[in-house]
């Protein structure tokens, strides 16, 4: 197999062929999903994509989205999913996930297997750890508004604030030394980077599973008080599905959060009465959190599942080995759902987004990263009340090369 080919089928893997108008943000607004997307929303919840000789059913209503990732026949194994048999090369997939890398990866994982490791995560994700690391999630969040505001304006908010202060938080929850954490955000950008060849997405993997290992091997010998060694220690998972683990919650617990920050503080900026009321009723901050979570919607290409077995969901019925598209933006704008979708209101009475899932595969860190956006965003806007942008909206550069949908940079002032 060709380079170009081996590139081919790894990012076909990752990304499931959709028409790009579909998956294209749209020009006039960077908060909005594709045009082309919103209008066939408008025409079902559930559709059928025929595009490069493949069949994907793209979810777009709430309701359907919901049941689709409830459903126990709808996996979300995609790394051994008959398609990705099809897509890459016996030889490609031996290199790409070996056993080794896939032990620990629960997200992609069904039951049984994902109900044991979810239990031991649950265990170690509990109320009164998240309590406990609320005060310091205060220090964090006020030293670094200090050292900006020391500094002075302009700022990059995604550098000085959005991105340290999620990783300084994963940091001190899976007890890793905050001085490496330039290492793994390097390590994991060109891991999220659609653009990354395959050789160097293997590279990167390899490179970031060593320097787990050896922080898995060290909390084996000299064990704290930290999450990472709480799963070391209360349960008998071993040393690869251990290095899976802290992975797999050091990536997401640090990127995913960043990103809402930085956007959501964006579009916070791009609605100036919004951003006013939320300022003057710092009491909203919380519903304010789940208005963003619903509006912005990272996760931009979806979530991907295969059916397991024939099931009929929407009215349509979904083929064993078919591939399902969770458009998350869309589901999160359903007008059946929500009054006036496209619009961000503060005060919008909570709903039920889909931005952390749904069913079993619903994000483990969702109450941390809640608390972290809350604390986040009711420091910036009370420490920084003048804040705005640096430059015009349209210069702000957006990670539309990523995985992860957010800005690479925010230039600020105030």
């Amino acid at each position: 197999m060709t380079t170009a080919e081996r590139q081919r089928s790894a990012q076909a893997l990752i990304r499931p062929q959709l028409p790009a108008e579909l998956t294209e943000k749209s020009a006039g607004c960077p908060f909005d999903p594709a045009g082309a997307l919103t209008e066939l929303s408008g025409h079902g919840g559930i559709h059928r994509i025929e595009h490069k000789g493949e069949t994907v059913w793209l979810v777009t209503g709430h309701e359907e989205a919901r049941a689709v990732l409830a459903e126990p026949t709808m996996s979300a194994d995609r790394i051994n999913s008959p398609r990705a048999r099809a897509l890459i090369s016996p030889e490609l997939h031996a290199e790409m996930f070996p056993p080794e890398r896939q032990a620990g990866s629960f997200v992609f994982m069904d039951a049984p297997e994902h109900t044991r490791y979810r239990k031991l995560l649950t265990g170690q994700f509990t109320v009164r750890r998240m309590r406990d690391l609320t005060p310091r999630i205060h220090e964090i969040v006020t030293d670094r508004l200090d050292a900006m505001i020391e500094k002075g304006p302009p700022a990059d908010l995604v550098h000085d604030f959005a991105l340290p202060v999620p990783s300084l938080v994963i940091c001190e929850l899976l007890g890793v030394d905050y001085g490496d954490r330039e290492e793994f955000q390097t390590r994991t950008a060109k891991l999220l980077n659609l653009t990354t060849t395959v050789d160097e997405q293997i590279k990167n993997t390899t490179e970031q599973r060593l320097f787990m290992r050896s922080l898995v091997r060290e909390k084996q010998l000299n064990p704290g008080d930290d999450l990472l060694s709480g799963l070391v220690n209360d349960t008998d998972l071993d040393t690869d599905e251990l290095t899976g683990i802290a992975n797999l919650l050091l990536v997401a617990g640090h990127e995913t959060t960043a990103n809402m920050l930085a956007l959501g503080t964006f579009a916070l900026l791009e609605h100036p009465e919004e951003f006013a009321k939320l300022r003057e009723h710092p009491e909203l901050t919380e519903n304010a959190v789940e208005e963003l979570l619903r509006y912005l919607s990272i996760i931009s290409m979806g979530v991907s599942r295969h059916a397991k077995e024939d099931v009929t969901i929407g009215g349509v019925t979904i083929r064993a080995g078919e591939t399902v598209v969770v458009s998350v933006p869309s589901v999160n704008r359903d007008a059946k759902e929500y009054a006036d979708p496209h619009a961000l209101l503060v005060d919008r009475p909570r709903g039920h987004h889909v931005a952390f899932g749904h069913g079993i595969h619903q994000c483990l860190g969702q109450q941390l990263a809640r608390v972290e956006m809350t604390v986040g965003f009711t420091e910036l806007l009370r420490r920084l009340p003048t804040l705005e942008l640096a430059v015009p909206a349209d210069e702000v550069p957006l990670r539309t090369d990523m995985s992860i949908y957010g800005v690479h940079a925010l230039p600020v002032t105030w």
